[in-house]
C-alpha cells in the first residue's frame, strides 16, 4: 500500500491487519519528514531514534495482542506540549532543558499507541497566524512562498504534504482553523477542555485549546477522541463525549446561519471575493444537503473584543517570564508582555467576570440557528515574509487584516470545525468553519462530514516540491 497517502483511519487498519508494521510506517515517516526539512520545514525537532524504537515496541505490543486504537502510527505534535526527554521551545530561542514528563494530552496520544516522530514549528508563543522566526519560515505545501498559517503552521504543513496523517495543534485565536484553512485541511478547535491543558489547569488564560488537523473528517474526529478527556488539575471539565460516531450520522435539517459581517475588529480591509464566492457555493451545498441557509449576523459587539485582550497578552507574559534568556525574545513579544502585566490585574479579573454575559449573550442567536457558517480568514495565505522585521502595530494591522474571524470562540470556549471550500483561481485553499454552541461537536462533525462526502477535498493534493528541490529556505 501507499502508506504515507493514507488516511489516520486506513493507516490503523494496515497496522491493525499486519500489512505494514509500525517500524516500517515510522521509518517511512521519518525518510520524508528529513528530506522536506531543508525547504518545507514544517518540524522543529524530528525523533529519529526515540520514534524508531517506540515503534519496535508498538509491534512487540500488536504481536502480543495489543489492540489499542492507533498502536503504531505515525502522528506529529506542535513544539508548545512537553514530550518526555524533548525541549519545549514553542518558538522562542534559548537552551531549553528536555522535559521531564509528558503533557497529559501527549499521555493519551501514547496511550492510545501513536508514535510521535516530532514536535512541528510554531512562531514564538504562538503570537502571530505566520509560522516563522527563530527557526525559520515554514512554508505552504500548496506555495512554496505563502505561509502556511499559524500558530499550527507546522502541523498543517506536515499533514498536507503527507509526512504524516495528522497532527495536534492549538488554536488561541484560530491557530488550528487559520492553518487547516489555508492548507486544505480539516481543523477542529474543540470545547474548552475536551483536551485537556495540563500541566497547564488551563492555557493563556482560558483561549487556548488543542485541537487536530488532519485530511479528512473521520481522521480529525478519530484524534480528537483518542486524546480527549480531562486530567484532575484542569479548571474546565466538560462532560465527555465522542465525535467520531457522528461521521456519517444524518444531522437532520438545521438552521444555519452565514454570517460574513467581521466581528468586532480595526481593519478596513475586505473580505476577499473570492472567499465571498466560496461561502455562497458551500451555502447552495448546504441547502441541496436540505438544510436551511440564511444570511444573519452574532452580535458580537466591542466587549468581546476587550475581553480577548487582556487574556491574550497576559499569557504572553506568563510565557516569556519562563523563558531560560527572555532577552532573546522577539521585541514585538516583549512588547506584548509588557502590556500583557498591564492588563493582568484588574482588566484581566473584569474580562473573566464578563464570560457569562458574554456567552449568553451571543447564546440567544442559537434560539434561531443550529451552526453558523462564517470564513475562516478574510484573505487566501500571504506570502511568508509579511510580517518579518516589521513593527507591533503594522504586524497587528497585517494579522487583523488577514485573519478577523476566528477569534470570538476562543473567548466563548466553544467548538469550531474549518472545513475546505475550494481553491482561488491562483490555486491556494481557501476555508469556511463551522461555529457552534456549546459541546456541539458531534452535531459540526456530523455536517462537516456531509460536505467532505459532496466536496472530496481530500482527493486534491499539492504537487511536492519539497521532495524534488533543496535548496535552503
Amino acid at each position: 500500500m501507499d502508506f504515507h497517502r493514507s488516511t489516520l483511519v486506513a493507516q490503523a487498519a494496515a497496522l491493525a491487519s499486519g500489512r505494514i508494521t509500525s517500524v516500517q510506517a515510522v521509518a517511512e515517516s521519518l525518510d520524508r519528514i528529513e528530506k522536506s526539512q531543508p525547504t518545507l520545514n514544517a518540524f522543529r525537532l524530528v525523533r529519529r531514534s526515540a520514534a524508531l524504537a517506540e515503534a519496535a515496541e508498538a509491534d512487540r505490543l500488536r504481536a502480543a495482542g495489543d489492540a489499542a486504537p492507533l498502536l503504531g502510527v505515525p502522528v506529529a505534535v506542535k513544539d508548545d506540549v512537553d514530550v518526555t526527554g524533548e525541549p519545549t521551545a514553542f518558538g522562542c530561542a534559548g537552551d531549553f532543558p528536555p522535559a521531564a514528563t509528558d503533557s497529559e494530552v501527549v499521555r493519551r496520544l501514547r496511550a492510545a499507541g501513536a508514535v510521535i516522530v516530532g514536535k512541528t514549528n510554531s512562531p514564538e508563543l504562538g503570537q502571530w497566524p505566520f509560522t516563522g522566526g527563530t527557526f525559520g519560515h515554514t512554508r505552504n505545501p500548496w506555495d512554496r512562498e505563502r505561509t502556511p498559517g499559524g500558530s499550527s503552521g507546522g502541523s498543517s504543513a506536515a499533514v498536507a504534504a503527507e509526512l504524516v496523517s495528522a497532527a495536534l495543534g492549538s488554536d488561541g485565536a484560530g491557530s488550528v482553523r487559520i492553518p487547516a484553512s489555508w492548507t486544505n485541511l480539516v481543523g477542529i478547535k474543540p470545547q474548552r477542555g475536551r483536551i485537556s491543558s495540563w500541566p497547564e489547569p488551563e492555557a493563556f488564560n482560558g483561549i487556548t485549546v488543542i485541537g487536530p488537523l488532519a485530511r479528512t473528517v473521520a481522521d480529525a474526529a478519530l484524534l480528537l477522541d483518542v486524546v480527549s478527556g480531562s486530567h484532575d488539575g484542569d479548571l474546565h471539565r466538560p462532560a465527555p463525549l465522542t465525535v467520531s460516531d457522528a461521521v456519517g450520522r444524518d444531522p437532520g435539517s438545521l438552521r444555519i446561519a452565514l454570517s460574513l459581517r467581521k466581528p468586532f475588529i480595526p481593519t478596513p480591509a475586505p473580505l476577499d471575493p473570492e472567499i465571498v464566492g466560496a461561502a455562497y457555493e458551500m451555502s447552495a451545498v448546504l441547502r441541496l444537503l436540505g438544510h436551511r441557509v440564511v444570511v444573519d449576523d452574532p452580535a458580537y459587539g466591542m466587549l468581546l473584543g476587550l475581553n480577548f485582550l487582556p487574556r491574550s497578552l497576559a499569557g504572553v507574559a506568563t510565557w516569556l517570564d519562563r523563558l531560560p534568556d527572555p532577552s532573546l525574545a522577539d521585541p514585538r513579544t516583549r512588547a506584548n508582555a509588557k502590556s500583557g502585566r498591564a492588563l493582568a490585574g484588574a482588566p484581566l479579573r473584569a474580562a473573566r467576570a464578563a464570560e457569562p454575559r458574554i456567552g449568553r449573550r451571543i447564546g440567544r442567536f442559537f434560539d434561531e440557528y443550529d451552526i453558523v457558517l462564517a470564513p475562516t480568514t478574510a484573505t487566501p495565505p500571504p506570502r511568508i515574509e509579511a510580517i518579518d522585521g516589521i513593527s507591533n502595530a503594522d504586524t497587528d494591522r497585517v494579522i487583523t487584516e488577514h485573519c478577523p474571524y476566528t477569534w470570538p470562540w476562543n473567548v466563548l470556549g466553544w467548538p469550531s470545525v474549518n472545513v475546505p471550500a475550494g481553491f482561488t483561481a491562483g490555486g491556494l485553499p481557501i476555508g469556511l468553519q463551522l461555529m457552534g454552541h456549546e459541546s456541539s461537536e458531534p452535531l459540526l462533525v456530523s455536517v462537516a462530514a456531509q460536505l467532505e462526502n459532496v466536496l472530496q477535498w481530500h482527493r486534491k493534493r499539492p504537487d511536492p516540491w519539497w521532495t524534488q528541490v533543496s535548496e535552503t529556505s
